[in-house]
């Protein structure tokens, strides 16, 4: 998703819209904010651990490519091919040629990459069990403040 180059629409927001998203951006900022130190403790920075969730959520009929991973994580190219090189020098991924088109390379986690992401996924899996409901409030206000809109607009 882009942000667009256009001037915004004259819509005001109520002081009570501007608190649902300060809200809701918190939230969400508190749960990176987790995300982020946790990553570091195990070693890696947070861009590193989300490579190593994108490949390995990657939707089954998609290959792990350079591109995709790059279009996962809504980052250029290179970048995405940097973070490669860093996971591939610890050794939490290995790089290679698609058995189909030998021009393509393919990423894979090793075992260690496995471990690294199953450590932090269980992490995540916790801390979202604890406050993900405290996330999903915010954006459900969000919601239904929207709606409530609508209704009265129609």
């Amino acid at each position: 998703m882009s942000i667009s180059p256009y001037p915004t629409p004259a819509i005001e927001l109520s002081a009570e819209q501007y608190r649902l998203l300060a809200d809701f951006r918190h939230r969400i900022r508190e749960f990176l904010h987790f995300s982020e130190e946790a990553a570091r403790q195990q070693g890696i920075e947070p861009q590193q651990h989300q490579l190593l969730l994108a490949l390995q959520g990657l939707p089954p009929n998609q290959k792990p490519t350079v591109s995709a991973l790059a279009a996962r994580l809504c980052i250029r190219h290179h970048s995405a091919v940097e973070l490669i090189n860093r996971l591939s020098e610890r050794g939490a991924v290995v790089r290679r040629n698609s058995e189909q088109d030998r021009r393509e390379v393919l990423v894979e986690l090793t075992d260690k990459g496995q471990t690294i992401l199953r450590s932090l996924s269980v992490l995540h899996w916790h801390q979202l069990k604890e406050s993900g409901a405290e996330l999903a409030r915010a954006l459900e206000s969000i919601i239904e403040q929207s709606a409530s809109e609508l209704r009265s607009h129609s």
